[in-house]
């Protein structure tokens, strides 16, 4: 009785033993990088809405993951010096704002996972071989920003019933897509498109919105970019200020005082982008995980702002819109 007393103490120590050792076996922490060309404080919205989203899948910064983020700070030519110091790091997984920083960590890393929240158009952007199977090593999100451009157009035209001259306020590089379709569709509207080339900072929009009333535009808008999301403060107030109607391509510029906005819902495609980070962090494949595209739209009207510059909208555009704000 004695022998078998002992040989069940032995058990249990050893069992308590290796309990206790696996009970201190340190949880994997991920690293994830995080890129953008813009500022911290400019993507602060979506960023939050990222990373709520992650917390809510059971990712916890400091926990199980820590994210660098990088931001180029408006200046792209930073882009591809960061995307390398993420790759030098060893991150698990990138995470890309837009298509300037999807290119920048696709040619700094082909084995890195790669994760798009909102690119304008990851196929004839050359990021992936097919929408239905990428192929490599990037997937995500596409915001249509082309279509939608083309969309807006229409929405100035039916606001402004006397429209003919349209400000296109572009980066001056990149954004092909983008003009091509806004310069095919601006002839079919009887529109005269005046593109006008600007840097996303104080001067470059000073200057572009003095352009603006020189060329006597009747109305402003802009191609889709993460810089020009990063200064929508400053745009709106320009607006305001040159009593330019507007139409922006997200809801953050109307919350900024802006006019009116059409587009892809932002922070939907940054949370399903963590449901994206989720699904590779616990070993998914980017080459197995669909490009999807924006599935939530909104129509956002600011009446206040039509009052400040003195315009009315037409009752048939507001009967469009998911929200106007009184």
């Amino acid at each position: 009785m004695k022998s078998k007393s002992v040989f069940w103490l032995l058990i249990t120590v050893l069992l308590i033993t290796f309990s206790s050792a696996d009970a201190q076996q340190p949880t994997k922490i991920f690293r994830i990088g995080f890129l953008d060309p813009s500022t911290a404080s400019g993507s602060a919205v979506l960023v939050d809405a990222f990373r709520q989203e992650l917390n809510k899948l059971g990712w916890i910064e400091g926990k199980n993951i820590t994210i660098e983020y990088r931001f180029a700070e408006q200046k792209q030519e930073r882009l591809p010096e960061l995307a390398a110091e993420l790759v030098r790091l060893k991150v698990d997984l990138i995470m890309v704002t837009s298509t300037p920083p999807a290119l920048a960590a696709k040619r700094a890393t082909t084995t890195i996972p790669i994760v798009m929240a909102s690119a304008g158009d990851p196929l004839g952007g050359g990021l992936v071989v097919s929408l239905a199977r990428p192929g490599g090593n990037v997937t995500g999100f596409s915001t249509l920003s082309a279509e939608l451009n083309t969309k807006r157009l229409e929405i100035l035209k039916d606001t402004i019933p006397k429209l003919a001259r349209v400000g296109l306020l572009w980066p001056g590089i990149g954004q092909t897509s983008q003009l091509k379709e806004l310069r095919l569709a601006a002839p079919a509207l009887k529109l005269k498109l005046e593109e006008i080339k600007t840097q996303a900072d104080a001067q470059g929009l000073q200057s572009a919105f003095q352009t603006a009333k020189q060329k006597q535009i009747d109305a402003i808008m802009m191609t889709s970019n993460r810089p020009f999301f990063a200064e929508r403060k400053r745009f709106v107030e320009l607006a305001n200020k040159y009593r330019l109607p507007a139409i922006y391509y997200q809801k953050e510029f109307v919350d900024e005082g802006g006019l009116m906005s059409y587009g892809a819902d932002y922070t939907d495609l940054y949370r399903r982008a963590a449901v994206y980070v989720d699904k590779i962090l616990k070993g998914a494949k980017p080459a197995d995980l669909q490009v999807q595209q924006a599935t939530k739209f909104e129509f956002i009207i600011n009446l206040k702002a039509a009052k400040q510059i003195g315009i009315t909208i037409p009752v048939r555009v507001l009967e469009r819109a998911n929200r106007v704000i009184k």
